[in-house]
């Protein structure tokens, strides 16, 4: 499923990571014109590497301008980049681990949907897919404790739906992707846990990021035109107990 007809100009932030990386390819895949942002530049990067900080205005205004001098316009963006602190109580935790979460996750796609969508906007087209979680508005995760990243989601969420309305009737489409559990290497970092998580997912098991990609990919394209301001939750059921 192509977002659009080839050659279409799509940026993928987090673009180093599981989600960021499965979306890039996908899009590349199909024909678009990628370009992976991210802090660090992978060994296996899909279309044109372009680094940035999301955590920086600078940083996300050259990275933006860069995207724009190269390729003339900018069709898609999904916002992938993110992170998650480790489990830690809300009452031991320390302010700079608050701030860096909220920074990353909500902060950062803040500034990247701000910059992309005045692109946009100028154009009087574009579709911007935000990935969230499932954790943003539906469930607070067990075991762990991750009272920032749950924060930061719910706010992305709130963020997405937002600036849906705001751009809606000037050609620019904003969605929000909720995943549960996904099969990347930060989740394979808390391999202790996956068998209490899997136990609480009806389809017993993580979602892959081709299935992630496959969604952010219908989110973006012309079959999704009427979702303005939608959540697609995908989380194998475990959120519906």
């Amino acid at each position: 499923m192509a977002a659009w007809g080839e050659d279409g100009v799509v940026v993928v932030t987090g673009a180093a990571g599981g989600v960021g990386r499965a979306v890039a390819a996908w899009q590349a895949e199909r024909g678009a014109r990628v370009f992976s942002l991210d802090r660090r530049r992978p060994d296996d990067v899909v279309g044109t590497f372009v680094e940035v900080d999301v955590l920086s205005e600078a940083s996300i205004e050259a990275a933006v301008a860069q995207v724009t001098e190269s390729a003339g316009r900018i069709d898609g963006l999904v916002a992938a980049a993110g992170l998650s602190e480790e489990p830690t109580p809300a009452e031991d935790m320390e302010l700079a681990v608050w701030q860096r979460t909220i920074g990353v996750n909500l902060t950062g796609a803040f500034l990247t949907c701000q910059r992309v969508g005045r692109v946009m906007l100028e154009q009087q087209a574009g579709r911007i897919v935000t990935i969230a979680s499932m954790s943003g508005a539906h469930v607070v995760n067990v075991p762990q404790q991750q009272v920032a990243y749950n924060a930061s989601k719910g706010g992305l969420v709130a963020m997405t739906k937002s600036l849906a309305y705001e751009w809606a009737s000037r050609g620019v489409r904003v969605n929000a992707l909720s995943p549960g559990y996904v099969d990347t290497p930060l989740l394979g970092s808390k391999g202790a846990l996956h068998d209490v998580w899997k136990a609480a997912t009806p389809l017993h098991r993580f979602a892959t990021p081709d299935e992630v990609a496959a969604a952010a990919a219908w989110l973006l394209s012309d079959e999704a035109a009427f979702c303005c301001g939608t959540e697609l939750l995908m989380d194998g059921g475990y959120t519906l107990a």
